[in-house]
């Protein structure tokens, strides 16, 4: 049997918001195994949740950069350890320069740290200087791109601190003939869409087949855990599985200017009114430390401590 500890109990709860016996209980049930246990849950209806965000663990900036002719563009996370840094008008200047030359690193942050960044140094050379100037840790985290050969790549930052610059970034990439106003309105509507709806995937054929399996097999056990037929219950799971993909697919997604209409029907619209076809060929979203989980500090506790000697 595996060993339980408190941290694996203490991620689980925040997996699924559970109760702290109820984590435990699933953990022991199957050996350890965490995602099975957050399936186990979900199964007993003991989490309100399947899954969480990522607590923001890291501060700093996400960047966004377009190339001249908008067939391209970048995203960049540069994280700090506080948020007083991002508004450090030094690191914002790094961070939108390194944006626009990770356009030339094709989203790789090695490429990115060794490439010139100006004074004689490389980006990553520039930024241990930061580090050594503003006196806390900094690192480039990541950085992808979007390019299409014909078309547009519209980038958006949600409540931008500065242009191109803030904590949400979005690239759409817009496959299509039509005019670059058209792909422009249309890709930061998309984008927009992105930023506050968070999809997983692009559209249901992008979907991980283990994902799917694993997603109607939770539904198949809930629902028979119901009592219902199993007749019935296979029935039941197309129209559940259509929820699901409605849920974590952007183009099965309802827009958010228009809820009654499906993003995959915005696009085609734009392209009949445009006189072109329009593929959504792609996106991106970066959200500052997402997936990097935080240590919370008990102030409290840490002055008593001191205090204590």
């Amino acid at each position: 049997m595996a060993d339980i500890t408190a941290s694996m109990v203490k991620e689980l709860r925040e997996k699924t918001d559970a109760g702290m016996m109820d984590a435990k209980n699933a953990l022991v049930e199957c050996n350890g195994d965490m995602e099975a246990a957050v399936d186990y849950l979900r199964k007993k209806g003991l989490a309100k949740a399947a899954k969480k965000s990522g607590r923001t663990a890291a501060e700093g900036l996400v960047a966004v950069s377009a190339g001249a002719d908008n067939k391209e563009a970048s995203i960049l996370e540069v994280n700090a350890e506080t948020d007083f840094v991002a508004r450090n008008q030094q690191f914002q200047d790094f961070a939108t320069k390194a944006a626009q030359l990770s356009l030339s690193a094709n989203g790789s942050v090695e490429a990115l740290s060794s490439s010139a960044y100006g004074e004689g140094k490389t980006t990553q050379e520039y930024l241990t200087g930061m580090i050594a100037t503003i006196g806390e840790n900094m690192s480039l985290r990541r950085c992808a791109k979007l390019s299409v050969s014909e078309g547009y790549v519209a980038t958006y930052v949600h409540n931008a601190i500065a242009p191109n610059i803030g904590k949400i970034g979005v690239l759409v990439a817009l496959e299509s003939s039509a005019p670059a106003d058209v792909l422009a309105t249309l890709g930061k509507q998309l984008a927009m869409h992105v930023a506050a709806a968070n999809p997983q995937f692009l559209d249901t054929a992008s979907v991980d087949p283990a994902a799917a399996e694993r997603e109607r097999n939770v539904q198949r056990e809930t629902a028979l855990a119901s009592g219902k037929p199993a007749d019935i219950v296979e029935k039941m799971l197309d129209g559940r599985m259509r929820k699901f993909f409605e849920e974590v697919c952007l183009t099965e997604q309802a827009f958010i200017m228009d809820p009654d209409t499906k993003v995959s029907a915005v696009v085609e619209k734009a392209a009949k009114a445009a006189g072109a076809s329009i593929k959504l060929a792609g996106y991106i979203r970066y959200q500052l430390g997402e997936g990097i989980e935080k240590e919370v500090t008990d102030f409290a506790a840490e002055v008593a401590s001191v205090a204590n000697g």
